[in-house]
Parts: structure tokens; C-alpha cells; sequence
């Protein structure tokens, strides 16, 4: 993949009509469908990191999800059920390998029952195909191996590696024209400065964009896809910090090789509305792995993918600017259990058995986590859906931020790219 550096480090292209800061897989779909839709513009796009799609991407279950969970009429839904079928289709046309395993929502208690029916009504609102709800011969039809009283067949889930995916849009971007500047971590972002030498560009590319080794982009306009640094890069361009990331961690367990037969499809449980993580569960991977998980635990820093990774200024950030403590106070036993479960396996495997009995302590181990960036405002609550919002002033209002797009942004990006094609030419009139 060709960038536009020279052989020192050094940055030839140092000015673009549009730039996008983030080089995961929304940032990518969006630098594509902008040059796609606008090919004579010039298109850049800044990632910290030395590859691409190497954080959310990277480290997210490669679930393609149908768009059962979400409220109906919210941007989550309607930009899944829409993602899901444009990633099929590009997968399809680009040769990307993806396995349509299907996926069950499984009640294993009784009172499960109501909230599982009710999911399936909300799925058929959010119109995702093929949804059924099965009983327990069906369930064992579908996963051998797996006990429930009653399930919702979504046959149109699948899985994926997203991380190819973002690197396709990638060169599809940079085969358009647009250029990929990575090793480019955003530090400051302000107007330019008039002077003799440079005021015929600052006059074209009024936005100048530091990173931290002190090299500039200038541009005329920005769209942020920052992920867990969403909060920060909007304050740098001096819109709203809020709403506030707060990096939750998910840790996975994988199943050993000898007991994969165990598993089909992705199995979940029921999930609790009252939190936007969807529990432990069942998930094949496109290497034939299984993983089992994620819990969700509050991280201390927020790339911190291990346990005791910290950062003093992230913990102060969550604590001091978020609603953290008032969430916390507010479900204090869930956060209890989920921290419980992340130190003791027999907690997880406990919940994992009233899945499959047959899976023991001795059948897992301990596999890869991720983290997730979850926007939470100055009440504690949890933001449930897309944030998509500009600022003001002279910068603000050049600026597009894309917050707020945990799971399932990875379904979602080809239908979140087209929405973001659409914001900007209605805010910048390109």
C-alpha cells in the first residue's frame, strides 16, 4: 500500500480539499465514498498508528450483524440492516471471504422468554430477513450442543475479518487518487496563519492540522472518525468535548481446537436492555477459531487491551469529565460481576455452560480483548445511538464529527459512509 511519504518519513502532500482523521474501517469507508462521489477533489486521510484498522477494527469479533438489537427508527438500526447487505455485496464483489453462519438468541431461563419475543418484534420493526422464532428441537437442529428454551433464528448474520475489509476501502481510496498519511497523530488543529510566503494558501486551505513530531496538513475541510479519541479531536478543533469516551475493555476466552465442534454459529444470550453490550457469547471466526466472550470492564487506559495497562491522564479524564461515577453507582453489582468474571474463568465458563454444558475450565483459554469507545454523557448514561455533529466558529463549522460509533459501525460502515458523503456535501457544499 503506497503512501504519501518519501523515503525520509517526510509528508509530499501537504494539502487536501477534504481530510479525515482515523484510519479504522468508518474512516476508510468515508475517505472511499467522498473520492468515489467526488473524484476531483483531493482526498486525505491521517492515522496515528504506523497500519490501518489496528484498534476498534482490529480487535472486534468480525460479527457482520443483522440490525435486531437496535431502537427501531435510530440511526443504529437503520444503518445496520442497510451495512449488512452493502457488506455482503462488497464482499461478494471484491472476493473477501465472510461465512453467513447465522446466529441464535437463546432464553435459557423462563423469564428470559418475554424479552426474547420482544426482540424478535423489535427485529421485525428494524426489518432484518429471515427472522424466526424457534423451540427447543429447532435449537438442537441448529447447534447440537446447545440447551435453550426457546431462540430467534437470524440465519443473515455472518462473520468476517473487518481488518481486511478497512484495508480494501483502503486501496480502493488510494487507487481513486486519495492519500493515506499514517504515523500522523493529530495534535493540534487550527486555522492558518496569514503571512506573505503562504497566503495564498491559507486563503484555499484555511485548516491547518499539527502532528506531534510538528509536520502540518492544511485543508479546507475535516471529518473526524477518531474512535476512542473522538471526545479529544473534537475539543482540539473547538467543538464539544461531550459526549465524554469511556473505553470499556472486553476480554475473550477461545475454546481449544479439539472442543470447536461444540459450536456452529454465533450463539447469544438474551441481552439486558438496560446495557449496550450484548453479553457472553458464542462467536466462529473466519480462521476456524471460537471465541467465547466479551465481558465488559471498565479500562484504565484507552488502548489498554491488557489488564494493567493504565494511563493517569485517561483515569483522570473518565472520572473528572464523564458521568462515570454516576454509572457506576447506578449498576454497581453488574460492574461487580462483569470484574468478577474477567479474574476468574470458572465465573465465565459457569455462565458459558448454561449454553453448552459440555464446555469445562480445562476446554478454554485465555485469547485477545478489545476495547470498546463508549460515549456516556454528564448524567451516566450510556449514549445508545451514532453521534454525528459539527461545532461553530471559523473551524467548527468545517468540521464533521463522526462519535459515538461502537458496534456495529464495522456492519455499518458502507451505510455510515454513504450518510457521511451526504453530511458533508449538505454542511460544506462541495
Amino acid at each position: 500500500m503506497s503512501l504519501a511519504k518519501d523515503t525520509t518519513g517526510c509528508i509530499n502532500v501537504s494539502s487536501f480539499d477534504v481530510v479525515i482523521i482515523g484510519g479504522g474501517i468508518v474512516g476508510l469507508a468515508s475517505a472511499r465514498a467522498l473520492i468515489l462521489r467526488y473524484p476531483a477533489l483531493s482526498i486525505g486521510v491521517l492515522e496515528k498508528e504506523k497500519d490501518l484498522a489496528v484498534h476498534q477494527t482490529g480487535h472486534n469479533s468480525g460479527v457482520i450483524h443483522s440490525g435486531i438489537y437496535y431502537k427501531p427508527e435510530s440511526l443504529k438500526a437503520k444503518l445496520c440492516v442497510q451495512g449488512a447487505a452493502l457488506i455482503y455485496e462488497y464482499c461478494n464483489q471484491k472476493g473477501i471471504a465472510y461465512k453467513q453462519c447465522g446466529k441464535l438468541i437463546v432464553a435459557v431461563e423462563q423469564e428470559e422468554i418475554p424479552r426474547l419475543k420482544a426482540l424478535y418484534e423489535r427485529g421485525l420493526q428494524n426489518g432484518v430477513q429471515g427472522l424466526r422464532l424457534i423451540q427447543q428441537e429447532d435449537i438442537k437442529k441448529k447447534e447440537p450442543y446447545c440447551r435453550g428454551l426457546m431462540a430467534i433464528d437470524c440465519p443473515y448474520t455472518g462473520i468476517v475479518d473487518y481488518r481486511q475489509v478497512a484495508v480494501s476501502f483502503a486501496q480502493d481510496f488510494q487507487e481513486a487518487g486519495g492519500s493515506v498519511l499514517t504515523n500522523f497523530e493529530v495534535k493540534d488543529i487550527e486555522m492558518a496563519r496569514e503571512s506573505p510566503s503562504r497566503s495564498e494558501d491559507g486563503m484555499k486551505y484555511p485548516i491547518v492540522i499539527r502532528n506531534t513530531k510538528g509536520e502540518e496538513v492544511q485543508c479546507q475541510y475535516v471529518v473526524t472518525c477518531a474512535g476512542l479519541y473522538s471526545d479529544r479531536i473534537s475539543e482540539l478543533s473547538g467543538c464539544n468535548p461531550d459526549p465524554q469516551i469511556v473505553p470499556f475493555r472486553g476480554d475473550y476466552l477461545v475454546l481449544k481446537p479439539e472442543k470447536s465442534y461444540l459450536v456452529k454459529g454465533n450463539i447469544y444470550p438474551v441481552p439486558d436492555s438496560r446495557f449496550p453490550f450484548l453479553g457472553v457469547h458464542f462467536t466462529p471466526r473466519m480462521d476456524g477459531s471460537i471465541w467465547l466472550g466479551p465481558n465488559a470492564v471498565l479500562a484504565f487506559k484507552r488502548e489498554g487491551y491488557k489488564p494493567f495497562d493504565f494511563s493517569a491522564r485517561d483515569i483522570t479524564d473518565i472520572i473528572t469529565k464523564s458521568g462515570l461515577i454516576k454509572l457506576v453507582l447506578q449498576n454497581f453489582s453488574y460492574g461487580v460481576s462483569e470484574m468478577y468474571k474477567a479474574c476468574f474463568l470458572s465465573a465465565t465458563v459457569k455462565h458459558l455452560q448454561k449454553f453448552i454444558p459440555e464446555i469445562t475450565v480445562n476446554d478454554i483459554f485465555r485469547g485477545p480483548a478489545g476495547v470498546r469507545a463508549q460515549a456516556l454523557d454528564q448524567d451516566g448514561n450510556l449514549i445508545e445511538d451514532f453521534v454525528f455533529d459539527g461545532g461553530v466558529g471559523i473551524i467548527g463549522n468545517r468540521v464533521l464529527h463522526v462519535r459515538n460509533a461502537p458496534s456495529p459501525a464495522a456492519t455499518s460502515s458502507l451505510a455510515i459512509s454513504r450518510m457521511i458523503a451526504d453530511e458533508v456535501q449538505q454542511r460544506f457544499k462541495l
